[in-house]
């Protein structure tokens, strides 16, 4: 076999390889998204996008030092850049039936780096959601 024709095999096998792992992050995220998930430490947080339309999210909490933390952890995070852009939004709480108004707080630094540590994400579970990057913020009740 010359040398062309297998690296053009390759190139296909390295290809289809790739997107077989794409579909999987892709089903993955779309089971996540569509099934929301709610356990012990599930939350529900509303953001409001530009055009101050409500969207609701359910998301993990995390309390560290008796703070509440919520993680950007999927490629599907247009909740986290709502927060940012505005972050006065409503959570409801485990458990509550009312929302109540917090202030995101995004990380940095020390405490950051403290979540981080604390809440480190396995290599199964990063590769399972793509490898996305991951961002961490603090709820501030108001």
């Amino acid at each position: 076999m010359s040398t062309n024709i297998l690296v053009k095999w390759s190139l296909i096998v390295f290809a289809l390889v790739f997107l077989a792992y794409v579909a999987w992050v892709v089903e993955f995220e779309y089971s996540l998204g569509t099934n929301q998930p709610m356990g012990g430490n599930s939350i529900v947080i509303a953001t409001y996008n530009d055009v101050n339309e409500r969207h609701e999210r359910v998301l993990s909490l995390r309390k560290v030092n008796g703070n509440d933390y919520i993680a950007a952890n999927h490629w599907p995070r247009a909740w986290y850049h709502q927060a940012l852009d505005n972050p006065n939004v409503e959570v409801k709480m485990a458990g509550s039936e009312e929302f109540e108004a917090f202030l995101a707080v995004p990380l940095e630094g020390e405490e950051d780096a403290l979540l981080r540590e604390e809440y480190a994400l396995s290599f199964r579970s990063r590769a399972q959601m793509g490898f996305p990057p991951r961002y961490f913020l603090r709820l501030d009740p108001r």
